[in-house]
């Protein structure tokens, strides 16, 4: 088993941590008992380019009780936990080359390894696996079987690769998946991106302006939960229906311009880059908080704030840098820029979790069972859905209606009148 991990010595604090997070994702224990005995991915190699987090550690452990050989790298230097990378090596046997704050090269060397492991299967968060891939590997595609993305950011890449004809694999959008999007995105992106900051900055939310840069299913979660801790919650958007909406749940809405005169704390949560850039720094009060949890450290146009300081004040407290301007003012840039809630905090709950990795595991096995699907990016099927939402209701023990047989006669005719 070929690992690269920082140490092995934290593996029983990694375990607790792993077992912790287990006790909180009981649809995604039911899909293990079950792969435990049918083994559906038998015979397969995966590799998996995620964030390496317990809850993480949970779907892997579930994809190797399937019958899969995997491979573990991170999908963001900042984002590994060592405990958990070194627990998953020694207690659970599997291949895991990630080292928290790794740096670009080893990064890429991490997925380049997961690469020549020649997987059938992927795993994706944020498609820097799947694009190496097709970058450096293309004489590879034809070995895999399929990829399921994880991400916004992502699945945006892969169908802008498939619109240009570059897509030269089966890709699973599970980001698209209401058991993914609605929960994962807007409940756990919410309140993890909001643990993060205070954890990096132990800033009080209420009467602060907070600026929200998107108002996608992330961006809603971040500021209702901000306006829930007595924030005055400010929305930056480029998409007009989204800003109505940003309208009507009782926010403001207003350009970067203007809201970069006026925000205590920044957060971009877009999936694009430069949204935060030098016209809005030349703007920013002193002391002005900037994080990012779309995605990539793009979002914010770092190098740019480095050129326009005349003094760096690195670890003014742990993940927060100070960047002084010309005129006096200092701009703090949290965690560098990456995934505030996974480098500043631990990530989503694991009880959120459990709906998008049981979809991503039960994705998996779909794959297998398809056979050669076309190259192109598909949906997650709706029974799938269903089948995941109606566990994790009984985990929470939730009963729903049904509907009768006259109502289902009803819905599916035409003939019947009001």
């Amino acid at each position: 088993m070929k690992y690269d991990v920082k140490s092995l010595e934290p593996a029983a604090e990694g375990k607790r941590r792993i077992e912790w997070a287990e006790q909180d994702m009981p649809v995604l224990g039911l899909i293990r008992e079950r792969f435990e005995k049918e083994k559906p991915l038998k015979g397969k190699r995966m590799s998996a380019c995620l964030h390496v987090t317990a809850e993480t550690a949970n779907l892997v452990r579930t994809l190797k009780a399937g019958g899969a050989e995997i491979m573990l790298v991170a999908s963001n230097p900042l984002s590994t936990q060592d405990d958990v990378a070194a627990s998953l090596v020694r207690d659970y046997e599997i291949a895991v080359q990630a080292i928290r704050a790794e740096d670009k090269d080893t990064y890429y060397r991490h997925i380049r390894e997961a690469i020549e492991f020649r997987p059938h299967l992927t795993m994706d968060d944020g498609a820097d696996l799947v694009s190496t891939i097709h970058f450096e590997y293309a004489d590879q595609a034809s070995e895999i079987l399929g990829s399921m993305e994880e991400t916004t950011t992502g699945v945006i890449r892969l169908r802008a690769m498939a619109m240009d004809g570059a897509l030269k694999i089966p890709v699973i959008a599970v980001n698209d998946a209401k058991t993914k999007n609605l929960f994962d995105n807007r409940y756990g992106t919410g309140q993890s991106t909001v643990d993060g900051i205070i954890r990096a900055t132990d800033i009080l939310l209420a009467g602060k302006h907070v600026v929200a840069a998107g108002y996608g299913w992330c961006g809603r979660g971040f500021a209702s939960r901000c306006k829930g801790m007595g924030a005055d919650v400010i929305i930056t958007e480029v998409d007009p229906v989204k800003a109505i909406e940003a309208a009507m749940d009782g926010f403001r809405v207003m350009p970067m311009a203007e809201a970069a005169r006026v925000g205590d704390l920044f957060c971009t949560l877009t999936g694009d880059i430069n949204v935060i850039r030098r016209e809005h720094f030349e703007v920013m009060k002193d002391g002005a908080l900037i994080a990012n949890s779309g995605h990539f450290n793009v979002e914010i146009d770092i190098e740019t704030l480095k050129a326009m300081a005349k003094e760096h004040k690195p670890g003014v407290r742990r993940n927060v840098d100070g960047y002084v301007m010309p005129d006096g003012r200092t701009l703090y840039l949290l965690a560098e820029g990456r995934l505030i809630n996974l480098a500043a905090a631990e990530g989503h709950p694991a009880s959120v979790m459990d709906m998008s990795f049981s979809t991503q595991a039960l994705m998996a096995e779909w794959v297998v069972q398809q056979g050669r699907l076309d190259i192109g990016v598909h949906s997650v099927p709706e029974a799938i859905e269903e089948w995941v939402a109606s566990l994790k209701l009984q985990s929470m023990g939730i009963a729903i209606d049904e509907l009768t047989e006259e109502q289902k006669a009803y819905l599916s005719s035409w003939e019947i009148g009001t």
